[in-house]
This record gives structure tokens, sequence and C-alpha cells, in this order.
């Protein structure tokens, strides 16, 4: 069965039924089971923003299946300048057979999604972090199990917010701890609600942390926000992931990279026993090879 989507722009794109299917081949993609192939097939990645782990993910992954992958930097294309993104689409539409995008705008990786004819896969956007969301649930699949409860303590950014949709999705039970001033869209709430979860947010950390088996923090200042630095770290005093807030509880940390160490995570929690984030980062490729396999299958 492959996916009833033509893009990936965030998580709930696909249905639970066909992410337990992307998560269910990631893990034998992962196990040498799946062997599947996308010989000759081309990615093309286009980043507007730099990344180590997702261009070396995706390139790595990508020449695993056979296929092969191009970078297209800011220098590279006219990335809306110059030429409609419109048109960038539809010329690398017929050029590729996928496209990646890590973008700012989450406008723009749906212009490309409407014009490109090819798949458009989400590396990343303002909004939305679909394919950190695969790699997530992979590794609490392996860590925990399908029972787990999670407790996202920080930021509410795109990854969290893709992260909420997609552990409800998954029927993954998560609460989440932000500032007041930096809380996820409401929206995602009521998305997730769609899949039956009911997650409350509080402003107090240690509130969801107690019955946590898996706690998830990511940076707080985020790139392109350098300049809300001092503003953020004064509101963000108290959600730093260290081992006094970990002190009542077993639960493992993931963070999905790359982390300011003893800013909302502390170099001891990383370099500890409890720290999955390598895991994480592992698991970015073989959860976006599955996502290649099932995209590609029958386009």
């Amino acid at each position: 069965m492959t996916l009833d989507t033509d893009d990936f722009l965030d998580i709930d794109d696909v249905t639970p039924a066909e992410l337990d299917q992307l998560l269910d081949r990631a893990a034998a993609i992962k196990a040498g089971t799946d062997e599947s192939r996308l010989d000759d097939a081309t990615l093309g990645m286009i980043f507007e923003k730099p990344s180590t782990r997702t261009r070396v993910s995706f390139e790595t992954g990508m020449t695993r299946l056979g296929g092969h992958a191009m970078f297209l930097g800011p220098d590279d294309i006219q990335l809306g300048h110059g030429e409609p993104l419109k048109d960038t689409a539809r010329v690398l539409g017929r050029y590729v057979d996928v496209v990646m995008a890590r973008l700012f705008d989450h406008a723009d990786v749906e212009t490309l999604a409407e014009y490109a004819d090819c798949p458009v896969i989400n590396g990343l956007t303002d909004e939305a972090h679909p394919c950190q969301t695969l790699a997530d649930l992979l590794t609490i699949r392996e860590a925990v199990g399908e029972d787990a409860r999670v407790a996202w303590v920080g930021d509410g950014n795109n990854v969290g917010q893709s992260f909420v949709v997609g552990a409800a999705m998954a029927g993954i039970d998560v609460s989440v701890a932000t500032p007041a001033d930096y809380g996820m869209d409401p929206a995602v709430f009521e998305r997730a609600a769609a899949f039956g979860a009911d997650v409350e947010p509080t402003t107090d950390p240690k509130a969801v942390i107690g019955d946590a088996d898996v706690v998830y923090t990511d940076v707080w200042i985020s790139m392109g926000q350098e300049d809300l630095r001092e503003e953020k770290l004064a509101a963000f005093d108290g959600f730093q992931v260290n081992e006094s807030l970990l002190a009542d509880t077993d639960a493992d940390v993931m963070h999905c990279l790359p982390a300011h160490r003893n800013e909302e995570i502390t170099d001891g929690v990383m370099e500890s026993d409890r720290a999955l984030v390598w895991e994480q980062a592992e698991n970015r490729m073989h959860a976006q090879n599955a996502l290649l396999v099932e995209l590609l299958d029958d386009a």
C-alpha cells in the first residue's frame, strides 16, 4: 500500500494508518529487511536555510536507495527572487523525481507542491517539521513502545507543533509546557483533538514531566530569531531540561538537534544515558527513506 497523498507538507497529510505503515517500513529499512530501491531517481534538495542533519540524512539516504540527491542552496537558484517560485517549481518538476525543501515561509512549500509535477517534501518551515516527527516517533517506538507518555518542554515551535499532532495520530499521550508568550498555535491542539488527543498546555514544566517516559525539548532561539535572544532567555527561565528538573523522573530525553548546550538543555543531560538524541538523528535517514519509497512507489 502506498500513500494516498502526492506531497508531505505536514504530518497529518497522511492518515494514522499510513503513518503506522511509514514507521513499519522505516524500521524494516533500518533492520535491513526492506531492500526497496529508487534506482536512478533524483531528489532535488532546496535549502533556504542551512542544516547538517537534513542535508546529510536525505543525501546519504537517497544514495543508499540507489538514487541521486542534488543540493540547491540560496546561491544556486533564484528562490522567489528574479523568478516566481511557481516557475521554479514547474521547472524542477520536469527535471527531478521528488523535491525536498527547507524554507522559512510555509506558504512557499505549499506553492512548490501546487506547481511542481512531482512529490514535494517539507524538510522544515517555520510552522512544521514533519520529517523530524517521523524520526521522533520511530525513536519512541524503539526506546519505549507505543504506549509512551511524552512531555514537550520549551518553545512551542515548528518541531513541537508537528510532534504534538503526530503523537496524537500514533496514540501517544503528550503534554506540553511552554512559556505563556511562546506557546503553540491553538490550531495544533484542534488538529490533535481530531485524532482523539486532549492536550491542555501549561506554563509549568514540572507539571508535565512527573509521569513522562520521555521529555522532549528544542532550542529556544531558532534560526532567524537571533534578535529575540535576550527576551527569550528571560522568558524561558525555569524551562531548562537539567538534572534538577529530571531529578524525580526516570524519563529519557529527546532533542532534535542542534542543541545549544547549557541553554535549553545541559551538557550533562546531553551526555547522559537518558539521551536518545543520537538515535533520533540516525532515524531521520531511515524514516525519510521510507517516505521517499512510499511517495515514489506509484509516482
